[in-house]
Formats: structure tokens, sequence, C-alpha cells
């Protein structure tokens, strides 16, 4: 059987259906209007500030363990939903998952608040099709390679290009999820989602303290600073992974390995072999390198919940390395 990262790389054969016709997965369709464009600028500056004022603040009146808890938690919560969900599941195919895991994943990954799950999928595919050349969504080297070019280039990576008006045809990238009618009912509801992401910390943060303060400072941390921190941590993987990193295994662009962007990215920086083993379920193959994602993925295996989980073998791994040049004679 065709994954679908395989699927994505090949040539399309026709035309795309016409997007009219076809059933919108997202409220925005395939080109993003001044409302949505608003709408973004928002999610992203606003987090980001609290993000800013989370140091100061924190050393004015510290945090509690309340709030920690809760920010941590959540962090993870969507972060794993969009590593696990998002992008192995949804995007690759690195596992197979029953219908209450599927559903689920599609909601924890939605709370990360990146964006309705199907344009993220679209995007994802597309990057991989055209990974670091000319149609990549969102490469890092698109001005060059010069110092002034790639700092340009790194900016676009991070986020400049999710403000790009033209958007990722998503019959064509992700037609797979267009056809599920649960599916593209979550994706849909992506403002749903973000609610129900901001408004949970400070609904348990207010009723375990039972004050209003409660509540107020589990927004700050574990709504506001949790979803900057997700963002930038998740962006990272688009700008600064393509730009660093080591390169242990053979990849058509220039995906590296970033260590220290392990833990917060959930596995997801060992970015080289993702790049040379699209599907693999685990990224981090190499002894010391955490992912957990790739943990609970086995747990989910182990559990049931999970089936046909495309775990790398010694055998694939080693195909994929790089091979350094004989030295001259």
């Amino acid at each position: 059987m065709t994954s679908t990262s395989e699927m994505i790389d090949e040539k399309p054969r026709t035309s795309p259906p016409d997007s009219a016709s076809a059933p919108s997965a997202t409220l925005g369709g395939d080109r993003k209007g001044t409302v949505e464009q608003l709408a973004l600028l928002l999610f992203i500056v606003v987090p980001f500030l609290a993000l800013l004022a989370a140091v100061p603040l924190a050393w004015g009146w510290g945090v509690s363990w309340l709030d920690l808890g809760l920010m941590v938690s959540f962090y993870f919560l969507g972060c794993h939903g969009i590593t696990i969900g998002f992008h192995r599941y949804f995007t690759h195919g690195s596992f197979k998952a029953k219908r209450p895991l599927r559903i689920a994943l599609a909601i924890a990954g939605s709370m990360a608040v990146e964006g309705p799950l199907v344009r993220w999928v679209a995007d994802h595919r597309k990057h991989h099709r055209f990974s670091d050349a000319e149609g990549d969504p969102h490469s890092p080297w698109k001005y060059g390679e010069t110092v002034p070019a790639l700092l340009k280039g790194l900016w676009w990576a991070h986020m400049a290009w999710m403000f790009d008006e033209e958007q990722t045809p998503q019959q064509k990238y992700a037609p797979d999820l267009i056809k599920d009618p649960a599916i593209r009912r979550i994706s849909r509801q992506f403002v749903l989602w973000t609610v129900v992401s901001l408004a949970l910390p400070p609904l348990i943060g207010g009723l375990v303290t039972m004050s209003w303060w409660g509540a107020f400072t589990a927004f700050f941390w574990a709504s506001l600073v949790r979803v900057a921190l997700l963002h930038h941590v998740t962006w990272s993987i688009n700008s600064i992974c393509h730009a660093v990193g080591k390169r242990p295994f053979k990849s058509r662009d220039r995906s590296g390995n970033v260590w220290w962007l392990a833990v917060l990215s959930c596995g997801e920086s060992w970015h080289n072999l993702h790049h040379a083993d699209p599907t693999s379920a685990r990224h981090g193959v190499q002894r010391g390198q955490i992912d957990s994602s790739a943990r609970i993925i086995r747990w989910c295996e182990q559990l049931g919940w999970a089936h046909d989980v495309r775990w790398p073998s010694a055998s694939r791994i080693e195909s994929r390395r790089q091979r350094k040049s004989a030295d001259p004679a």
C-alpha cells in the first residue's frame, strides 16, 4: 500500500478538483482574508507579549505550583497533539489509530492553537514535497545563502510565511482528511478548540483556589505563556532545524538535528532522520536521543489503540546514514 508521504511526492496526473465544488475543511478555505489575517496576528502577538512579560512578573510575584503544573500539562498535551497527531499520524501515516484515538489526537492538536488540522497537514505535506526548494512554504533558504539572506529567510520560515495570503490547496494535499466528516468538522471548529484551550486553565485555577486571582494567574501562565512558548518551539523546527544541526542521515534538504530543542519539541528536533525517513514513528533513533512522542505511540500500541506502527528497523536506519567519502589514495 502506498503511504501518505509517498503519495504526495508523486506528480499529480490530473488537476485537482475545483475548490468551489469540494467540501471546505477550514473556515477560510485556501486563501486568508483580512479578518483571518488579523485574528492570526492577535493569536501570535498577545501570547508573545505575555511570554516577554513572564520573566519580570515571575521575578516580582512568582509563579505558583498550580500555575506551573497547569502550564506544563497543557503544554505537553498540545505539543503531543501536534507531534503525534497532526504530524506523525495525520500527515505521514506513521501508524494506524482506532477511531477514539484518531478523534482525541485531532482535538489535542487543535488545542495547540496552531491552525486548523487540515490546513496544518496540507502545509506540511507540501513542505516535504518541496523541502528547502522552490515551492516549500517555509524554507529558511528562500532568499539565498548569504548571511543577510539567511537572516531574512529564518524570519520567513519561523513565522512570516503564515501571513502569506496564498495558501496550500487543501483538496490537493489533504483529500483523505477532507473526506472524513468527523475530521473535517474538528478542523472547521478550530475557533471552538482554541477557546477551550485558553479557557480550561483559568477555569481549573479559579476552582482550585476559589479566587479570581487564581483564575487570572492560571490564564497568564497556562494559557498565554504556554501557547507562545509552544508556538515558537514548533516554528523553530521550520526555521532553526533547517538551518543548523548535525546531519548524520541522507536527505535531499538541509534538515538537521538540534539536541537542545528535543525535550520541548517532544522529539521533533531530531529532524534530520525525519526528513530521511518521513513515515518513521520514531525520530530520535540514536543512543540518548529523547523522543517522548515515540514513547507515547509505543504505549498506545501496547494498549491496542494504535497498530501497524512504522518503527524503524536497524537495517532501515543504517541504509539512510551518510557515507563518508573514501580517503584519496
